[in-house]
């Protein structure tokens, strides 16, 4: 079996973890991992915050309701979808683009385009702006076949959660395929984990906390069960 494939069926949400030291170029290969998972328009609208130190893990693991998978393990992932990074992300292409020989035509015309995007992403006022956006996209689509862009704020953490999920997804896979476990958690206090992490719950939204970790020796793994693919899969 190919080994990628391998990992992801490997892979399970582990609940208890042995003592185990990640090493910085094991961090780094997870996180780079990460932000290789593909992104609405590349905008990559998270944060990762990676806690490590037994203090850091200690706070998290608080603030995760202390479930086991969290107490345990060797390092925690806070998963924030962030709609404050857009114009950073944005800045930071360009340059890229520059540095990388790209002509200045095809620069301007990509910082047009981010500039765009992110009128877009201005509710307003009360969501005005979004109310106002919002009717025109509307209107315009009894005309013709269009999209509806995230206009209002919870729309907007919506989209930011799904790029959001793709980066714990490949994070969770490349940890399998490096010889680490992992266990993705939804039970936090997400209030107190965005204060903690110095973050505007306005702008920032916790997606999940990652628990990454050795197996614990003791740890029985229950029988894999998926729905059968005829539940789920349509072929059109």
């Amino acid at each position: 079996m190919d080994a990628s494939l391998d990992a992801i069926f490997r892979r399970r949400a582990v609940r208890c973890f042995d003592e185990a030291e990640i090493s910085d170029g094991l961090r780094e290969q997870i996180l780079r991992a990460a932000s290789y998972a593909p992104s609405s328009f590349n905008l990559q609208p998270y944060k990762l915050y990676w806690a490590e130190s037994a203090k850091g893990r200690a706070e998290v693991a608080k603030l995760c309701l202390n479930q086991k998978p969290a107490a345990t393990a060797s390092a925690l992932v806070v998963a924030v979808a962030d709609l404050e990074s857009l114009a950073r992300t944005s800045e930071l292409q360009a340059a890229w683009m520059r540095a990388s020989a790209v002509t200045e035509e095809k620069v301007l015309s990509y910082e047009r385009d981010a500039k765009v995007g992110r009128i877009l992403f201005q509710t307003g006022p009360l969501g005005i702006f979004a109310a106002i956006k919002w009717f025109f996209f509307r209107v315009f689509s009894m005309f013709k076949v269009c999209g509806m862009p995230p206009l209002f704020r919870t729309d907007q953490v919506k989209w930011a959660m799904k790029s959001t999920s793709l980066a714990c997804e490949n994070l969770m896979i490349a940890s399998e395929a490096l010889g680490m476990n992992t266990c993705p958690m939804e039970g936090f206090d997400g209030r107190r984990l965005l204060r903690y992490l110095g973050l505007s719950g306005r702008r920032h939204e916790v997606a999940m906390v990652i628990a990454i970790g050795k197996k614990s020796h003791d740890y029985v793994e229950r029988p894999q069960w998926r729905r059968p693919l005829e539940e789920t899969v349509t072929i059109l």
